[in-house]
């Protein structure tokens, strides 16, 4: 046989098992690390971990927290400069007689003159006074709003920055709270104001008691004390600040008032003028709205449309009546176009005051305030 032609047994068996396919590489073991840079790996992800739950959410405000024994003193101001050093001096004056933990919020409601100014010089003097400051004048109600929600006491006082609400109030506004109220108002039985605040005032608290249920004779006082709850749960809009009892005892909250102490004004002048009558009226009405009616709006509602769709065809039949009897035409008679404007306001009054209170109401917590600086 020609060993030249004739193959190996091992070259047969290759080539019917395909030696031509390339041989697979085989990788080279990879060391193992040592237990020392094992736990260093770990303890380097674990420290990312926890670095990670560490840092803020982008965009999230960190709330207050709150305090038990914190007391907050929350105080609107609009152009008082020449009040806020006293103010301050009162404060701490009285807080050193009841002791414990307290702080002071001034909201600067967007002043012209130097109360910020004033605020700072407090701060850096003692640091539980702090200040807010709107970039604009937003009113009373708003002031109140943030200072409620930056509050962080158990009990919350709030006063005017104009020296007329007196700090020594303070202890029995809150001795009276400790006795199981929730609101406690202050009562400006001897009032230093001139006549044409005091009249429009004694009118408007006589109102309020008449159609809210809740008998107090200065609803309006600014010097006030409330739990906790009761400012994080009411909602203070518009010039809602004067009904907050209202409102408050609206919610269940047990609500009284004390008498207290009032002093005349020593600096610069009063931020309200006549148009604060309508307004008031207008803000009351919405408060018996939704606080009276509220859970039965139809009670009210429908007493207004029932009488004007009433009136309306009361006036259609009277001319109805005489079509009838060939005395009149009623293409002449602009008497029945206001019979028919009379039925179409009452069908409107079910729907269109009822719909604009309930917008109000409910998109008030996504009112936004301006605030250029906190301290």
């Amino acid at each position: 046989m020609n060993n030249d032609t004739a193959g190996s047994p091992g070259e047969e068996k290759e080539s019917k098992t395909g030696s031509n396919r390339p041989r697979p590489r085989r990788r080279k073991p990879q060391p193992r690390p040592k237990p020392d840079q094992q736990s260093e790996k770990k303890s380097g992800d674990s420290q990312a971990r926890s670095q990670a739950q560490k840092k803020p959410q982008q965009g999230r405000k960190p709330q207050p927290r709150r305090d038990q024994n914190l007391l907050s003193i929350v105080v609107p101001c609009y152009n008082e400069e020449e009040s806020l050093p006293e103010l301050a001096l009162q404060i701490e004056k009285e807080m050193d007689q009841i002791g414990g933990k307290y702080e002071v919020i001034f909201i600067d409601d967007g002043s012209t003159d130097d109360s910020f100014g004033q605020m700072k010089m407090i701060h850096r003097r003692n640091k539980r006074f702090k200040a807010i400051q709107f970039r604009r004048n937003n009113g009373k109600s708003a002031a109140l709003a943030i200072g409620f929600k930056e509050a962080r006491g158990n009990i919350v006082i709030t006063m005017d920055a104009d020296l007329q609400d007196d700090p020594a109030e303070i202890k029995n506004l809150i001795k009276k709270i400790k006795e199981g109220y929730d609101l406690v108002s202050g009562w400006k039985k001897n009032r230093k104001d001139p006549l044409g605040k005091t009249l429009p005032s004694k009118f408007a608290n006589f109102m309020m008691n008449k159609f809210s249920g809740l008998k107090l004779h200065d609803h309006n006082c600014g010097l006030k004390a409330y739990r906790r709850e009761v400012v994080k749960t009411v909602k203070v809009y518009g010039e809602m600040h004067r009904y907050i009892p209202i409102l408050a005892a609206a919610e269940g909250f047990k609500c009284t008032e004390i008498p207290v102490n009032h002093h005349a004004r020593r600096y610069g002048k009063s931020k309200y003028g006549i148009s604060r009558l309508l307004k008031g009226y207008l803000d009351f009405m919405t408060v018996i709205l939704t606080t009276k009616y509220f859970k039965r709006p139809m009670h009210f509602f429908g007493s207004i449309g029932t009488l004007f769709v009433t009136s309306g065809f009361l006036v259609n039949l009277y001319l109805f009546i005489l079509w009838l009897g060939n005395e009149t035409y009623l293409s002449n008679r602009p008497l029945l176009i206001f019979g028919v404007a009379l039925m179409i306001i009452g069908v409107q009054s079910f729907t269109t005051g009822l719909l604009g209170e309930l917008l109000v109401k409910n998109t008030s917590d996504s009112t936004n305030y301006s605030i250029s600086n906190r301290l």
